[in-house]
């Protein structure tokens, strides 16, 4: 019998981005697989993107929430609907290439990449360029270099998170996949709990390849198979919003998983170093509207560090792991 697969999407006021994602997938259903459902969970759009869902041929099935629940929480709606082998979390803003189903459920099903419980693609944009495919998990170092602008300025010294195109020729072990594409097995999403809730928006895939790699589920990555990624995705329209649940993301996965001083000192690199080094970089291209989305973004962070949000080590039923130390 042929494995099934469930396809998770959410939606958040993604316009037309959604259409052209659901279009796709009928040509990607080819293979020895069988698609069971694709499940869009929409937080509450207000600009008409659900409506191309009306005509869809696709064994489609909508949930509609009344509030924006956040990226990790709709995820696991999608999941609970199905009980197929794999589950795909689908980013709307991607466009799925022909083999792009088939060929890493093949993958999955040989019996050497047993071990491996997620699964990514090369990810390219419009142009046919690389996109961030694949990265490597976070360190406090990493994080406090990028918080500097370290690994953008100095790459070969501050080794970046994120794999460069020379990096994802070959297909091969990757310690993180990217949640725009994450195709999982269902045992390992299910032994993981699925994703944690407390990551509204961002890090919430970095988070489950942490837990995936410490229960001992590798990560693997395909360089011959291929979407593309349009980028910015539903939060484009919300860009200092965007970077505000970033910044929390990431103080967030630092609590969770680093230690007390790990978490410190990417706690001071966020906060006392990188708004300046922002709002620096928005002057020198005298842009305005980049210092003021770095001014919402940094008061929204603070407001929510006030209101100790990112108490997350030992709040959670899931497990936690330690990934890294200092």
């Amino acid at each position: 019998m042929p494995p099934a697969l469930d396809i998770v999407i959410v939606n958040w006021n993604s316009g037309p981005a959604l259409a052209d994602c659901l279009s796709p997938i009928a040509a990607a259903q080819r293979g020895r697989f069988v698609l069971a459902q694709v499940v869009v969970v929409d937080n509450a759009s207000e600009d008409g993107s659900l409506d191309c869902t009306r005509e869809s041929r696709l064994p489609l099935r909508v949930l509609r929430n009344p509030g924006n629940l956040g990226y990790a929480r709709a995820c696991n709606q999608g999941a609970s609907f199905g009980a197929a082998d794999y589950l795909l979390f689908l980013n709307p803003d991607v466009r799925l290439s022909p083999n792009a189903l088939a060929e890493p459920i093949a993958f999955l099903e040989r019996p050497e990449a047993g071990a491996v419980g997620i699964c990514g693609i090369r990810l390219t944009d419009a142009g046919g360029r690389d996109s961030t495919s694949c990265a490597r998990l976070p360190r406090p170092a990493s994080l406090v270099y990028r918080a500097f602008g370290l690994d953008q300025c100095f790459p070969k010294v501050f080794t970046p998170r994120f794999l460069s195109g020379e990096e994802i020729r070959e297909s091969g072990s990757a310690e993180q996949i990217m949640g725009a594409f994450f195709l999982v097995r269902r045992q390992v999403y299910d032994s993981l709990r699925g994703f944690d809730e407390r990551f509204f928006m961002y890090y919430e895939e970095v988070d489950f390849c942490a837990r995936a790699r410490a229960r001992g589920f590798a990560s693997y990555y395909l360089s011959n198979v291929t979407a593309v990624h349009i980028g910015g995705g539903c939060s484009q329209s919300v860009p200092g919003r965007r970077l505000f649940y970033s910044l929390e993301s990431r103080l967030a996965y630092a609590r969770k998983h680093f230690s007390g001083l790990g978490f410190f000192w990417v706690l001071f690199a966020s906060v006392a170093v990188e708004p300046l080094a922002r709002i620096a970089r928005a002057c020198l291209h005298t842009s305005f509207r980049e210092m003021n989305h770095t001014v919402e973004a940094y008061g929204a962070l603070c407001g929510s560090l006030l209101r100790g949000r990112l108490a997350v080590r030992g709040s959670s039923e899931q497990e936690r792991f330690a990934v890294s130390g200092d």
